[in-house]
């Protein structure tokens, strides 16, 4: 379902947010096509867009010509009427971008570190946003509307898995991210999980704007989800709502992985990066980040397509599991993997869905995201746009 707007006069401002995010996922559109996305009457939309106009939001793109009639007068958003900024804080670097009202990035930025301990971390984030401010005139950095920031919950939990120190852990249990940012920065601050965001981010950039319902996976340091229901991010009650990796799947028939305690594994030790790279250095492949794939070359693909293998197997009874309960259009798969390993990986997600459906199972199509490594950080600067434009700002950006 898309959101509907009201012609009641009380509840214009919402409306206005409802043309406004219509605007932005059509990129250029006339008034008539703003009011069907919109489900608003032509008569409304006209005089909210010329509103729009007037405050600098939207700006006119030109005439369509050839059709039956006037031509039509094209709007799109004023890019430069609104600026945010993102942070994904994650288990190996800091990713920063800037984007503007079109959801265009206008910069990016990253810095790696061996663990993310706190004191890193802050001082990473608050030069990322100085640099992000820097590219900006006085003028414009007015503009800015906030800055966004993802990050795993529990960042410094796993650490056995992910070889981190004990010491993460308990640094993180006495460091407040969210107030520090505020405190040393002039813009409301917005927090999201980092499956969550990336699930945004493909939603309101990626083709997602043509999906309302869908499962996200992402392929990152530890595997994580995202769920969207009638355009909507789901979170639930307690955030747990698409947490893939805690999901129940059969053990894992990889060399390099120990066997689990119990009957079951979890997904992350079957599907997350963080295994691909323990297998491959288990293998005598020397290897610290999933960005080195690309430059491995034969050495490394044996190694690669048994967890390719592992994986999809893995994701497949995930995916089966989660789609017998959430029906949903498609499942989308995204992750920091390079190109062509990654849609490898989703190509035999597929297969191994069609083999283990039972039968009457519908599976949803199953396809790749557009964003890649980026869709974190991305998703990140969203929130404020989100808080700020969006017909529905309760869904995210949960402003501290």
């Amino acid at each position: 379902m898309s959101r509907k707007g009201s012609n009641s006069l009380q509840i214009r401002q919402y409306n206005e947010r409802v043309v406004l995010e219509a605007i932005r996922k059509l990129g250029q559109a006339s008034k008539a096509e703003i009011a069907r996305s919109a489900n608003l009457t032509p008569q409304a939309v006209a005089g909210i867009v010329d509103s729009l106009h007037d405050a600098g939001y939207v700006v006119r793109a030109g005439k369509r010509h050839g059709q039956i009639g006037q031509p039509s007068v094209l709007y799109m958003p004023n890019a430069e009427r609104a600026f945010s900024i993102g942070l994904h804080v994650g288990r190996r670097s800091l990713n920063c971008v800037m984007i503007d009202l079109s959801g265009k990035v206008l910069h990016r930025l990253t810095h790696e570190y061996a663990y993310p301990t706190p004191d890193v971390v802050a001082a990473q984030a608050l030069a990322g946003i100085a640099e992000m401010e820097s590219f900006l005139t006085v003028p414009l950095r007015e503009r800015l509307v906030g800055v966004g920031v993802s990050i795993p919950y529990f960042l410094g939990a796993w650490r056995t898995d992910l070889g981190f120190p004990d010491s993460i852990a308990a640094a993180w249990g006495e460091f407040n991210l969210p107030d520090y940012l505020i405190e040393h920065t002039d813009y409301e601050v917005f927090f999201e999980n980092d499956a969550s965001a990336a699930a945004t981010a493909q939603l309101v950039q990626g083709r997602g704007t043509a999906e309302r319902n869908f499962i996200y996976l992402y392929l990152s340091t530890i595997v994580g989800g995202g769920l969207v229901l009638g355009g909507n991010i789901e979170t639930g009650p307690q955030g747990n709502a698409a947490a893939f990796h805690t999901f129940p799947v059969s053990p894992s028939r990889l060399s390099s992985v120990a066997p689990p305690s119990g009957r079951f594994e979890l997904l992350q030790r079957r599907a997350s990066v963080y295994v691909l790279l323990q297998h491959l250095r288990a293998n005598g492949v020397q290897i610290e980040r999933a960005g080195e794939l690309a430059g491995l070359g034969a050495r490394a693909e044996p190694y690669l397509r048994e967890w390719q293998e592992d994986c999809a197997d893995a994701l497949a009874q995930a995916i089966i599991g989660a789609a017998s309960v959430v029906d949903v259009e498609a499942i989308i798969i995204d992750g920091i993997l390079p190109p062509g390993p990654l849609a490898d990986t989703i190509s035999r997600v597929r297969s191994c869905v069609a083999a283990l459906a039972p039968e009457g199972f519908v599976a949803p199509t199953i396809r790749q995201g557009e964003l890649g490594p980026s869709a974190a950080a991305v998703g990140a600067a969203v929130l404020p746009f989100y808080a700020n434009f969006a017909p529905n700002n309760e869904v995210l950006a949960n402003k501290f």
